[in-house]
């Protein structure tokens, strides 16, 4: 009885939430990579580009914690 296979919807929940977590990987990917060419566009890092970039970087390393489970 504990096997029973997962409904459309649980599924559906799953595949959508495993996708929004994706999407957010290269959104922050996108939004480091932005960063760090502004920061580095004037040729010097500031106190505040360091900041920034340590902040982006700390929560995309949180986001990969946030990786949904699978449901097998």
């Amino acid at each position: 009885m504990n096997n029973q296979q997962p409904s459309d919807s649980q599924e559906f929940v799953g595949n959508l939430k495993n996708g929004i977590w994706l999407f957010g990987i290269s959104s922050w990917l996108f939004g480091i990579t932005d960063r760090s060419i502004a920061s580095f566009a004037d040729g010097y890092l500031s106190a505040l580009d360091l900041m920034q970039l340590f902040t982006a970087g700390t929560f995309f390393v949180a986001w990969l914690f946030l990786k949904p489970k699978s449901s097998n």
